[in-house]
């Protein structure tokens, strides 16, 4: 099959070499200025697109691998976007987070332009992308999700069928609901450490040695030990719009957002500062207070 891919940021650097090395498929990639550097990719025999469509016209698999819904939709409907070219049996996976009600709009349009549509958020990290070994998420028809397993194979450890379509972003926007809400959490609670001067390599122990154990702990360790921000190079700004996403996802369906609006705001606030490129480690220090004048 000929792979294409939208969105060779972080993640989808990862995805794209992995396709390339581990699975030897054929790949096109749309040139953006927000990719990664594609050098590597080049020289592996990838070929650089100008627009979707022109992926689309040519691919048997199109992966997204960009911020959300807005983009995806732009990527999908947009002048020479992805239904007006995709080839008839065509499969579009959407590895981004976007909201599930937009998910299903856009899966219907690519239906009615011939193709067919899944949606495989990813769990874990670029790390992991880039070792091949990311989880997904998906949703949509067994059946379709059978004819692209060979794809995915190449940059997953593990494909969850999650259930209907759109069930992927749903449960995506729980997780990170979730992990990014435990994440927060703690940040406030290591800044308030760090303000007491309480010793970082203690206060670490003492929540992984009790009800504190977590992948939030795992994750953030590393910068409140070491201020090393590399173990999640994840932006707080998606974290916000995750979080948004969730609140929104809630919202629509009459769920109480009580905790979530309280993360959101959290989280707004190092973006309103313009802090919002800075990795969700580094909200240990922007949690904390400022020094007396």
């Amino acid at each position: 099959m000929h792979v294409g891919i939208i969105g060779v940021g972080l993640m989808g650097h990862g995805i794209a070499r992995n396709i390339l090395m581990r699975g030897g498929f054929t790949l096109s990639f749309l040139d953006h200025p927000g990719n990664q550097p594609t050098d590597d990719l080049t020289s592996l025999g990838a070929s650089a697109c100008a627009t979707p469509a022109e992926i689309a016209a040519i691919a048997d698999v199109v992966i997204l691998c960009v911020t959300g819904s807005p983009q995806v939709e732009a990527i999908i409907t947009g002048e020479n976007g992805i239904a007006s070219t995709i080839k008839s049996g065509a499969v579009v996976v959407d590895c981004s987070t976007a909201l599930p009600d937009s998910t299903l709009r856009m899966a219907e349009i690519v239906r009615q332009a011939g193709g067919d549509y899944i949606d495989a958020p990813m769990t874990r990290t670029a790390k992991h992308a880039h070792e091949g070994t990311l989880n997904l998420l998906a949703g949509g028809s067994a059946e379709v999700l059978d004819k692209v397993r060979p794809v995915l194979a190449a940059f997953t450890e593990k494909v969850d069928h999650v259930g209907l379509l759109g069930h992927g972003h749903r449960l995506k926007l729980l997780h990170n609901y979730v992990s990014v809400g435990f994440m927060t959490l703690l940040a406030e609670a290591a800044a308030q450490a760090a303000d007491a001067e309480v010793d970082p390599q203690v206060f670490v122990d003492v929540l992984a040695n009790g009800g504190g154990a977590s992948v939030a702990l795992d994750r953030l360790a590393p910068y409140i030990i070491d201020q090393d921000r590399e173990g999640l190079p994840f932006f707080v700004s998606n974290a916000l719009k995750d979080i948004n996403y969730y609140r929104d996802m809630s919202k629509a369906s009459g769920a109480r957002t009580t905790v979530a609006d309280g993360v959101s705001e959290a989280l707004a606030a190092p973006v309103n500062d313009d802090q919002g490129n800075a990795f969700v480690p580094e909200l240990v220090r922007l949690f904390r207070k400022e020094p007396d004048s």
